[in-house]
């Protein structure tokens, strides 16, 4: 009988020297293919390896391996030039951005760890909520968050996109389903 191979395991882990700019814009390009596809322009879909270092290099960047490749990454607490929302602006809130996991990856729950990973970093650094930036049209990944708790809080517009984001908002300690779905915003 030949014996059944697994799957590597998926490790996560905060960013190190090792990690290649280059290999984490390769991820980033190929998790957001589906919204340049739908027309949107996320930043985290078309920057440079250059604009990458810079960006992951202004948080804290959790990735999450298997056999050796980068499979998934988020950023918490980028800092950036463009003016931020309110919701990213109160003292109790931490957001994260730069969520992406490998296609071949999406649904074995690299995504959930990742979101754990920075619900606990923000939860050990004091914030009392984690908010995030999405592309509002893409209604597939607006359910992703919604059914892991998070709710609307505003809409935002960013200087380098071509749409509207839904900042969404969880308290943390909260579980990972809600029982309604909110009301979207007017």
């Amino acid at each position: 009988m030949t014996p059944v191979l697994s799957e590597p395991p998926v490790l996560f882990r905060p960013m190190s020297q090792r990690d290649s700019a280059a290999e984490l814009t390769s991820l980033l390009h190929a998790a957001y293919r589906k919204q340049v596809d739908m027309g949107l322009r996320p930043l985290a879909g078309r920057q440079t390896a250059d604009v990458t270092a810079r960006r992951v290099s202004s948080g804290e960047c959790i990735v999450s391996e298997a056999g050796g490749q980068l499979v998934g990454m988020i950023v918490l607490n980028e800092r950036e030039e463009a003016e931020f929302p309110p919701t990213f602006q109160r003292p109790d809130v931490a957001h994260f951005s730069l969520f992406a996991v490998a296609p071949d990856f999406q649904g074995r729950g690299v995504g959930a760890g990742l979101l754990k990973a920075v619900e606990r970093r923000a939860h050990e650094l004091g914030f009392e909520h984690l908010a995030l930036s999405m592309a509002e049209p893409d209604t597939e990944l607006l359910q992703y968050y919604l059914k892991r708790g998070f709710d609307y809080a505003e809409r935002w517009q960013w200087p380098y996109t071509n749409y509207v984001s839904a900042i969404l908002i969880k308290r943390l300690g909260e579980g990972s389903a809600k029982s309604q779905a909110p009301a979207r915003p007017a």
